[in-house]
């Protein structure tokens, strides 16, 4: 076989969190982060609250989870000496303030270290992730700070290759792991080609085991999919329980990343969906959304964080990751939240309205500018056709990012599409974000406005949460929806917020505005 060790230097800590937190001071790879991030300090568009890997390159989140009392995430890095994909490591006790850690698994005998899921015991963390050529791997780790990582058999435990003939999965991907009555579960991610005159479609394969070392291959899982589309396929799959029903989030390397909500039928071990949406509204490169990491939050909601791509070379460093979300479902009502924690990054408050927004006349909001900014507003929209929210301004708009609002411009409302009572003839409204004037850069690449519908009832306000960090907007909007691009203004007064009401009078009830802090000591 093979020898693929990697040359990036590997450690073993100790195993009580006093003397790894003494380790990791001492640490050579430690201080070689901390020295590579603080490089970065003057780069104006590297985000400041939102999370990015020290060195080089990133790629997926993996393995998001809660192990005694702190957030991990882990993600593909890629470090200059070897850049074949490890397994970075960050650990937070809010989800908002990241703290960088040594690489957590080192490919060999795998290739590659691809996207995979953690379970939290109670005596350990299982990992199981795709090692690339050989299949599927776990790895399982149990110190306070899960620096220290086995891997289980020392090879795939999910092989490519069939073993003695077996029935086995068509394909062997990224997995994710859950446990019932005892037995572990794994999804591996695919295609199947079941589709329309035989296209392929997205497939998620089911396998079992009761040790981790030997899987027994059962079925394709999921039933009734008619949310995803043809050509999608299952990548970067996380299951997990929400409120009383099951999610599976996952990635298409076609259209983005999407959750599949249903029920779990634990008789036949088949995942029965009931509605489906997408966390994409445009292709995933440049300046998109890519691919999620999960884990419950204990609550009955789920932790979800994605990674984004860039839309302009940055020096030594191109993704990011979202903020965290929080999942929560009603019935097949999906609502999305900013974590709480966010609010303890707030800063220099300021607050406006009631405020009459008058038809065609952009208002510039004076006071309220940055680079870094939250944004909380309730808007009336009235009968204005439009109303938009602007941030990145430069004074003469030769830069701005539009931030746009479109009353029951969607689809109509049918008896399927949601739980509450619609007034017959309800169409869904829609949100956009618009980033063609964002950058007057020649080498930073617009997209087409990232679109996506939610509910806003009659006599409902609109209700935003708007982040700006340097390089990246993220939206939410009424608990319903988020949407979030890569910006890259070029001039330094793009920092300007405007609102406009096209067409017709609208009312600003309130708007807050802080300035947010870095997560970073720069």
């Amino acid at each position: 076989m093979t020898d693929r060790t990697s040359r990036v230097p590997a450690y073993t800590f100790p195993t009580t969190l006093e003397e790894q937190e003494a380790a990791l001071a001492a640490n050579p790879l430690m201080r070689r982060l901390i020295e590579y991030r603080a490089s970065y300090a003057g780069d104006r568009h590297r985000p400041a609250y939102h999370y990015v890997n020290p060195e080089s390159m990133l790629n997926d989140p993996n393995g998001l989870c809660r192990w005694q009392g702190r957030w991990h995430l882990f993600y593909q890095g890629y470090p200059p000496e070897d850049p074949r994909q490890h397994w970075g490591h960050a650990v937070s006790d809010d989800l908002v303030h990241w703290r960088d850690l040594p690489y957590a698994i080192y490919p060999n005998p795998e290739r590659d270290c691809f996207s995979g899921s953690t379970l939290v015991e109670d005596d350990r963390v299982i990992a199981i992730y795709h090692g690339t050529e050989v299949g599927n791997m776990v790895a399982v780790s149990s110190d306070p700070l899960l620096l220290n990582w086995e891997k289980v058999t020392g090879k795939p435990v999910i092989p490519i290759a069939a073993p003695d003939d077996a029935p086995w999965p068509p394909s062997v991907f990224d997995p994710c792991i859950w446990k019932k009555d005892g037995v572990y579960y794994a999804l591996s991610a695919g295609v199947k080609d079941e589709g329309p005159a035989g296209k392929a479609v997205r497939a998620n394969y089911l396998l079992r085991s009761p040790d981790l070392v030997h899987w027994e291959y059962l079925h394709p899982f999921v039933e009734d999919d008619r949310y995803s589309l043809v050509g999608d396929d299952g990548a970067c799959p996380y299951f997990w329980p929400i409120g009383n029903r099951h999610v599976l989030l996952f990635f298409s390397h076609m259209s983005g990343g999407q959750y599949l909500l249903g029920d779990y039928d634990t008789e036949r071990d088949k995942f029965v969906v009931t509605h489906g949406a997408k966390f994409n509204f445009g292709a995933s490169t440049p300046s998109g959304v890519h691919a999620p990491s999960a884990t419950p939050d204990g609550q009955g909601g789920v932790i979800v964080i994605f990674n984004m791509n860039p839309g302009k070379p940055t020096r030594d460093w191109n993704q990011i990751m979202t903020l965290p979300r929080r999942l929560t479902v009603d019935g097949d009502d999906l609502s999305i939240e900013p974590v709480a924690a966010l609010a303890a990054l707030r800063r220099g408050h300021q607050r406006l309205g009631p405020l009459e927004l008058p038809a065609n006349r952009e208002v510039v909001l004076r006071g309220v500018e940055g680079s870094a900014l939250e944004i909380e507003a309730e808007l009336d929209l009235r009968t204005a056709p439009m109303v938009e929210l602007n941030v990145l301004r430069s004074p003469q708009r030769d830069e701005v990012t539009r931030i746009c609002f479109y009353k029951e411009r969607g689809f109509r409302a049918t008896t399927w599409m949601k739980g509450r009572v619609l007034r017959p003839g309800s169409r869904q409204s829609l949100v956009s974000i618009d980033t063609s004037y964002s950058s007057t850069a020649p080498d930073a690449l617009s997209r087409a406005p990232e679109t996506a519908p939610f509910w806003l009832d009659d006599d409902e306000p609109l209700r935003l949460r708007v982040f700006v960090d340097r390089s990246v907007v993220e939206v939410f909007v009424n608990g319903q929806q988020a949407l979030a691009v890569r910006v890259y203004p070029d001039r330094g007064d793009s920092t300007g917020v405007s609102l406009r009401s096209q067409g017709a009078p609208s009312l600003l009830r309130s708007l807050d505005a802080w300035t947010m802090a870095s997560i970073w000591n720069d």
